[in-house]
């Protein structure tokens, strides 16, 4: 297929989203037994999720400066709300103490009481403002961690350049924005990061740069027990790749490497342990991850959710969970998984900033299952 006629298509994709037609989850392919279903539509740019106590769950977006609050039942949407317009990419949202916290380029704001407040929306309150300003990898994503600091992390301002931090880093601040500070060094952009539910250890993806083919380097699944890591950005990639800029006279081995290495340019974003009790006990503590998809490789990949099985803190697995957002014969795809959110029923929301839509994926609970 010619690459005009993958742009026709890609365009048709992304009009069909604008017009409000239904995704075609029918494509989608999970492993037996499981089943997805439409949770949420008409969520244009949907990116990144955090959960409320009180039955509404939160989504941010990137492009259209938008933050959402949706009433719930658990199995679908009952209510779509913007609380939030004109924002500088607010790809953040986390919710502490019946607080929402909204990270957009340099800043992060406070919307205490917001959802005792709803339908209407307590007055922001700045929270930090130190953030660098720069829009390349600018966007953040943010969550609370079992130490009560809020993480933010910081993406190189460029494809790969050699910065001080808090460029390419993961920070922290405290919930008052009294305090930040560097957790991790050497992440070019981490678009989604979670807490082993037993240890309490950080783990998060990162993208790799571009521009070295369409196999090197690497995104990676990331392993921080300790803070003070520095992860060779940008040095080396991958664990094993020196930059061919920055990687003079320095040794890939003096970084800390990869947990796993995901693929190149599959744009691994959101990441969640499986903490709930729907799925088959095997899935306990697995973790999922959102790929993005690639922009700029010959033939795309990504476009899907996998699963990364870890026996202690080693990785033994990797696997395809969600597939069918792209069509491999035509090149194009009609959705890009962003984030994923387990539910309190053991549910797993996957976003999808293309289709503009939130999908759940359950368990049907087959006979000997």
């Amino acid at each position: 297929m010619s690459l005009a006629a993958r742009a026709l298509l890609a365009f048709a994709a992304l009009a069909a989203a604008a017009a409000g037609a239904a995704p075609p989850i029918e494509r989608v392919k999970l492993p037996p037994g499981f089943e997805i279903s439409l949770f949420a539509e008409g969520v244009e740019n949907a990116r990144s999720m955090a959960l409320g106590g009180k039955g509404w769950l939160f989504v941010s977006t990137r492009t259209a400066g938008k933050v959402y609050a949706i009433r719930h039942d658990g199995r679908r949407a009952l209510e779509t709300l913007v609380i939030a317009r004109g924002l500088d990419m607010p790809n953040g949202v986390a919710v502490k103490d019946g607080a929402l916290y909204v990270a957009e380029v340099s800043r992060v704001w406070r919307y205490d009481g917001i959802e005792a407040s709803l339908p209407k929306v307590p007055r922001p309150v700045l929270v930090f403002d130190g953030y660098p300003g720069d829009r390349h990898h600018g966007w953040k994503f943010i969550r609370f961690g079992p130490d009560g600091w809020l993480y933010v992390p910081v993406g190189a301002p460029c494809n790969v350049c050699d910065r001080e931090a808090p460029y390419a880093s993961i920070t922290r601040l405290k919930p008052d924005g009294s305090r930040m500070e560097v957790v991790a060094r050497g992440v070019r952009n981490s678009v989604g990061f979670d807490w082993h539910p037993v240890t309490g250890e950080l783990w998060f993806t990162d993208n790799g740069r571009d521009m070295l083919g369409d196999d090197v380097p690497s995104d990676e699944l990331d392993h921080a027990p300790r803070p003070g890591m520095h992860f060779g950005v940008p040095y080396c990639h991958a664990g094993d790749v020196p930059d061919p800029d920055f990687g003079r006279g320095k040794d890939c081995a003096a970084y800390a490497p990869p947990a796993a290495k995901l693929g190149a340019h599959v744009a691994s974003l959101g990441m969640r342990f499986y903490t709930g009790a729907m799925f088959p006990p095997g899935y306990r503590g697995q973790v999922f991850i959102a790929e993005h998809g690639s922009w700029n490789r010959s033939r795309k990949v990504g476009y899907r959710v996998v699963r990364v099985r870890l026996a202690g803190e080693r990785v033994v697995e990797q696997a395809v969970f969600a597939e069918g957002f792209l069509d491999p014969e035509t090149d194009t795809a009609w959705g890009r998984p962003v984030d994923v959110q387990v539910m309190p029923d053991g549910a797993l929301l996957v976003s999808d900033d293309l289709a503009g839509a939130i999908y759940r994926i359950s368990w049907r609970n087959l006979p000997g299952g």
